[in-house]
């Protein structure tokens, strides 16, 4: 499963903190050798707060490129775009990772993003490299994952209730008040969520199915983490809505100490397949710093952690998958889809309609 998705004090403290750093060195005309020796040394790494990487792979990038690499958490993917937007005349950072494909057209638009790919990405990477070419060329791909409703599989049994299998089902009333899932409007998941609702009932039929959604109890939170967490019956706390909005990857982190099947299990036939991208900012202080770590994020070493770190599955066909993965990490065969250039032009239209609807 996946970290939290929201902002915290901690964040935003570490967010201004390096706003401001970045201003002070950028205003600053003394500096000296050690300074601009120390300024050299780091890469600054703008990303989302579910980044979580040992920190012997973090050194593995010291060892080899001389870099130490000082990650700044920014929200969710959503809140790291607009932070990177409001930010574009004093850059955060110098690289950033985890835009993923429901906000890459945004940061490519709004010139947040130097141009840079690796010579080499891994075998499997480039289905997922985006369509658009000036877009290829500034972000590149790192991980995906689908974005799935979940269910408390021990739930269903112990009520002898027949388990949902559609999004459709969600609105039908053996389900009412079960169901959670983040917004749209706040979460990243959440607003793959309101994609595949779009792909599945079309521009003229998705809000029908949102107040249909919204009639039959559904409950909305602002992230990730209090759907799955707090509400969400298997989530560790004390929930009493036994269908959430998660990932594929999440069942096999449900599997209970001395068991060997998970309790919970991802509805196949719900997904929205989010692609996580990383790239060089505009303006960055260390390019070449931040260039040397995009490369290092397509490696076998970056690439190998992501499973049992992030729990979204690496874009390199080559990198061995922990053994409960390859049992129980379910992959969508068919997920919904929609074009970036069509997320692009309506997202803001369709996040306004959605909120209207909800609010209802």
């Amino acid at each position: 499963m996946r970290a939290t998705e929201r902002p915290t004090r901690k964040h935003l403290l570490a967010l201004t903190a390096a706003a401001t750093a970045t201003l002070l060195a950028a205003c600053s005309t003394g500096g000296g050798d050690d300074q601009a020796a120390e300024e050299t040394d780091t890469v600054v790494l703008v990303t989302h707060s579910s980044f979580n990487v040992p920190d012997e792979v973090l050194a593995a990038f010291t060892d080899q490129h001389g870099y130490t690499v000082d990650v700044q958490a920014a929200g969710d993917a959503g809140e790291l775009t607009n932070r990177l937007v409001l930010t574009k005349n004093s850059p955060l950072g110098d690289a950033v990772f985890g835009i993923d494909n429901t906000f890459a057209s945004r940061v490519v638009d709004e010139q947040i993003l130097a141009e840079h790919t690796p010579e080499t990405l891994p075998q499997g990477a480039e289905r997922y490299v985006l369509d658009d070419a000036d877009a290829a060329a500034r972000l590149t791909p790192i991980d995906q994952g689908d974005v799935c409703v979940n269910i408390d599989d021990t739930w269903f049994a112990d009520n002898d209730v027949a388990p949902p299998a559609t999004l459709e089902d969600l609105t039908k009333p053996a389900y009412e008040g079960l169901f959670v899932t983040p917004g749209a409007a706040t979460s990243s998941p959440g607003l793959a969520f309101l994609l595949a609702t779009i792909a599945e009932y079309g521009e003229d039929g998705w809000q029908d199915y949102w107040e249909r959604l919204m009639d039959n109890g559904t409950k909305l939170t602002s992230g990730w983490t209090d759907a799955y967490t707090v509400d969400f019956t298997a989530g560790g706390g004390d929930g009493d809505r036994p269908i959430v909005l998660s990932y594929a990857s999440s069942p096999p982190f449900t599997v209970p100490e001395g068991g060997d099947e998970p309790t919970t299990s991802a509805l196949l036939d719900t997904c929205f397949r989010q692609v996580e991208y990383a790239g060089v900012i505009e303006g960055a202080a260390n390019p070449e710093g931040a260039q040397a770590l995009v490369d290092f994020l397509v490696g076998e070493e970056f690439q190998a952690s992501l499973a049992e770190n992030m729990y979204v599955f690496p874009v390199s066909e080559e990198v061995e998958l922990p053994e409960e993965w390859a049992r129980f990490a379910g992959v969508a065969e068919d997920p919904y889809d929609l074009d970036p250039a069509l997320i692009a032009e309506n997202r803001d239209t369709w996040l306004q309609q959605w909120g209207e609807v909800v609010t209802r």
